[in-house]
């Protein structure tokens, strides 16, 4: 009897571990080149955040159209040039703030973490 309880508990957590989500995406390959704001960045977040209804005119700020994303991540607080990894962006796209980014997308597309992370690492410029 006492087999049976014990296999019973392990069995339920193994379950209950298993049904658990983590939307963390904390690994990322190493950006070792200069970063563009305009040519790498733009591109990542026109196909993946500026979308309707998402981070674009009329949606949640900040708002990654390219002709406003760079004064609204500069402005708005979501860049921190002086702790790169706490950055408001930066924390959305690895899921440690919720909800992860991009909403209902791939986790990581185009290596946007680690573009975003070595842009902001790099000063934030608007290159």
């Amino acid at each position: 009897m006492k087999k049976i309880i014990i296999a019973t508990v392990v069995l339920a957590i193994l379950l209950l571990a298993g049904c658990a989500k983590d939307d963390t995406v904390t690994l990322r390959p190493v950006v070792n080149k200069t970063v563009s704001f305009q040519k790498d960045l733009i591109p990542l977040f026109t196909k993946n955040c500026a979308l309707s209804g998402c981070h674009a005119d009329g949606g949640h700020a900040p708002y990654l159209a390219s002709t406003k994303a760079y004064a609204s991540l500069t402005s708005g607080g979501f860049v921190n040039v002086g702790s790169p990894e706490k950055s408001i962006v930066y924390e959305h796209l690895i899921g440690t703030l919720s909800p992860a980014m991009p909403m209902g997308g791939t986790s990581n597309p185009g290596n946007i973490n680690g573009y975003v992370l070595a842009w902001i690492q790099q000063g934030a410029k608007n290159n």
